[in-house]
């Protein structure tokens, strides 16, 4: 199968991430995966919700999407007085998938929240977003040893995200818009770096797939993910 963009089947989309893109986060990046765009900004906070036990912290995210992301205008989610429920959804996988890399007594009683917003959708704006949020949290993780705050870094690995899905019966890996728009079979991944996996979503949109075929994508996946763990540990050593 020929793909729009002329890529493999098992190939990324081309990714830039720009470190230090907003200058008042603690810890920034703009992360682009083809022609998805999203900013991923951690902000820290001496306190934690109530929840969270004595002695530990918390880091949680919020995602939007700005209304000129897509083809077509979409309303702010202020102007609906509510959040909408894919947003909603989105920001409690990215938070989930962040919290799997921090040690909370390490972070201590505060909160590292991190925004996502979406300048430009074009396919993978969860997985981007973890992927770009990880790197977010690990600036301004970094941020608090070198300022003293933190004896180390409450980090305890690394996490990224990628879709795969099945469009005209092959399994493609980093859908863009166009094929995710009519994948039979979508699938978000999200992974750490010893390989094992964190979140897994994945939907037989245009029909059912077999156990074979859910383990066919997450190889993608995994193929995916590595690839992109070495890209952020690359912008860890350069910044």
């Amino acid at each position: 199968m020929k793909r729009a963009d002329g890529r493999s089947y098992d190939e990324l989309r081309p990714v830039k991430i720009t470190p230090g893109f907003a200058e008042f986060a603690e810890g920034s990046v703009l992360i682009e995966c083809g022609h998805t765009k999203v900013l991923c900004c951690a902000s820290v906070e001496e306190r934690t919700p109530p929840h969270v036990p004595l002695g530990e912290g918390w880091v949680t995210a919020e995602y939007s999407m700005l209304p000129r992301a897509n083809r077509e205008r979409s309303r702010r989610d202020v102007s609906k007085l509510k959040l909408s429920p894919r947003s909603a959804e989105i920001q409690r996988l990215v938070g989930r998938s962040l919290r799997a890399a921090v040690d909370m007594e390490k972070l201590g009683e505060r909160t590292v929240t991190i925004d996502c917003d979406v300048l430009q959708g074009d396919g993978g704006t969860r997985t981007a977003s973890v992927t770009g949020g990880y790197l977010a949290l690990a600036l301004a993780c970094r941020k608090l040893v070198e300022e003293g705050v933190l004896a180390q870094s409450p980090l305890r690995g690394f996490v990224a995200g990628v879709s795969a899905g099945i469009v005209d019966d092959v399994p493609l890996l980093d859908l863009c818009y166009s094929e995710d728009s009519h994948a039979m079979v979508d699938l978000n991944c999200i992974m750490n770096d010893r390989g094992e996996l964190i979140e897994l979503q994945g939907t037989g949109e245009g029909r059912a797939f077999t156990v074979a075929e859910q383990q066919d994508l997450v190889r993608l996946c995994s193929k995916g993910v590595g690839e992109l763990i070495a890209l952020q540990k690359k912008i860890l050593e350069q910044n």
